[in-house]
């Protein structure tokens, strides 16, 4: 019997976590147990490992880039977390492109860390990045948010925690590669994100929301550590003194407000 719900999450700029959180929340209110909330977003969540019994209920959640658990997250899913027959709702978000594969994938790495996945969610949202997706959550994302957390719930009740198959158990395709507006692949994995000294009054925010903690505290313009383009300096910044300028990085930005200004569906997968 489900004693308490834990909702898991990375999420640089905060979309993935509020989703995350709503469907805990809502969860809990229906089966009447407590929720609490954790995150491995940044480097001091990076650190312990969780183990959940079988009588904690988890709703774990990432954003997807390029189509899959973000890379330099998914080493913290394969290791960070162990369940013990502990049901599970995965849960991604995606910037009205597609989620392509990242469901699929933390359903997989969910599922070899000891918990059932016996329910699922993919989620538009606005993009972190391109201008694209503002319209999210649309009234169908919110109703198709609800009709999750109702199967689930009733799942929950039944004892019902059968594999919630994702895309007909399709496997995880490789990583969706970037383009540019000229068609070509963008190759931007060096670009950083600058600091308008204009603007900066080095205040060290950026620093603090860094995912890698790859900004250096000390002097913010200095971005000694990868970057994953996660955007997490920019949101927070108070004084928006962050930037990027690559070109390859811009183009790729222009492909994606040309090509996918269609509104994305979200979609779920509740199992029988």
């Amino acid at each position: 019997m489900i004693q308490e719900i834990k909702t898991v999450v990375f999420s640089p700029t905060g979309s993935t976590e509020a989703l995350v959180k709503e469907v805990g929340t809502a969860l809990a209110g229906k089966l009447g147990v407590p929720v609490s909330h954790d995150s491995f977003t940044l480097p001091a969540g990076q650190k312990k490992l969780r183990s959940y019994g079988p009588d904690t209920l988890v709703v774990f959640g990432t954003p997807t880039y390029a189509g899959r658990v973000p890379n330099k997250a998914l080493p913290f899913v394969q290791t960070l977390f162990e369940g013990h027959g502990t049901p599970a709702i995965a849960l991604v978000t995606f910037g009205n492109r597609s989620y392509d594969s990242a469901l699929s994938e933390l359903h997989n790495e969910l599922t070899s860390r000891g918990f059932s996945v016996f329910a699922a969610g993919a989620f538009a949202r606005p993009h972190a990045f391109a201008t694209i997706g503002l319209e999210h959550p649309t009234e169908e994302d919110k109703a198709l948010l609800n009709t999750l957390v109702e199967n689930a719930a009733k799942k929950v009740q039944n004892g019902n925690f059968s594999d919630a198959v994702i895309k007909g158990g399709a496997p995880v395709a490789p990583y969706y590669i970037p383009l540019g507006e000229d068609g070509q692949p963008a190759k931007f994995l060096k670009a950083k994100p600058l600091t308008d000294p204009a603007k900066c009054d080095h205040c060290g925010k950026c620093a603090a929301v860094c995912p890698m903690g790859s900004i250096n505290k000390d002097n913010t313009d200095e971005v000694p550590g990868i970057c994953i383009k996660c955007q997490a300096c920019i949101v927070y910044c108070p004084k928006q003194a962050k930037f990027f300028h690559d070109d390859r990085f811009l183009s790729h930005k222009a492909m994606l407000e040309k090509n996918y200004t269609r509104t994305a569906h979200s979609e779920i997968f509740t199992g029988e």
